[in-house]
């Protein structure tokens, strides 16, 4: 679960670089979701809206669980496994929907859909230019290429000069790090790693609350001194 006092200090990764306006909040991203909810009617963004009423990781957070839920490791899922979960996820959606919607993902007919496909789907619509700055963002901070980011892999990437808590004395560069991979925590589990599809999961929900490609371009190159 996202830590709101962690890395980006509840401001979507904007304010610790004092480029966004002050209004651009978590909290506000749950309020616009939340208000959302009241109107949508399509299954699919209901699913989206109440990821994003947990706030900017709640989509990451989906990901974490469906995969986690893959038994087998084949990244695919059933309606079974669908149906459970999007039901442990709290999201209030009738059994008849849930099936609507997995029959629109399951474009092969063949039973199952595509773990990947669905959580591309779900993720609210970036451009390209946003998408070409996380994938840049990944590959510089995946040193070793081997998918996974470690807390190794962030040392000399990561600004974590620019954090409130670093300037302050409170956490030392360390700390910092470990406090940015807490960010990947779903029901507790911590394992220190963040695998591709979590990061570009995360930074989904933090472009959902940014309104412009212009700031959002500033937070990742000053964040990841691209």
């Amino acid at each position: 679960m996202i830590n709101s006092s962690a890395c980006f200090q509840t401001s979507l990764g904007v304010s610790i670089l004092n480029i966004a306006p002050a209004s651009m909040t978590e909290h506000e991203l749950k309020q616009k979701a939340e208000q959302k909810l009241q109107t949508v009617t399509d299954p699919l963004e209901k699913l989206r809206y109440t990821c994003l009423r947990r706030g900017a990781a709640g989509i990451k957070e989906l990901g974490r669980s469906f995969r986690i839920m893959d038994d087998n490791e084949n990244r695919s899922l059933d309606l079974a496994e669908f149906t459970k979960g999007v039901h442990d996820f709290g999201v209030k959606i009738k059994d008849s929907d849930i099936k609507s919607l997995f029959e629109s993902l399951d474009k092969d007919k063949s039973g199952s859909i595509s773990f990947d496909e669905f959580l591309i789907a779900l993720r609210p619509p970036m451009s390209q230019a946003r998408l070409n700055l996380i994938d840049k963002a990944f590959q510089k901070l995946d040193k070793t290429g081997d998918g996974v980011v470690t807390v190794d892999d962030m040392e000399g990437v990561y600004e974590h000069r620019r954090h409130p808590q670093f300037i302050s004395g409170e956490k030392s560069k360390e700390e910092i790090f470990q406090q940015f991979l807490r960010n990947f925590e779903i029901g507790g589990h911590v394992d220190g790693r963040v695998t591709k599809e979590e990061f570009v999961n995360y930074y989904a929900g933090i472009s959902a609350a940014i309104d412009t490609d212009i700031y959002f371009d500033l937070m990742m190159r000053n964040s990841w001194k691209l």
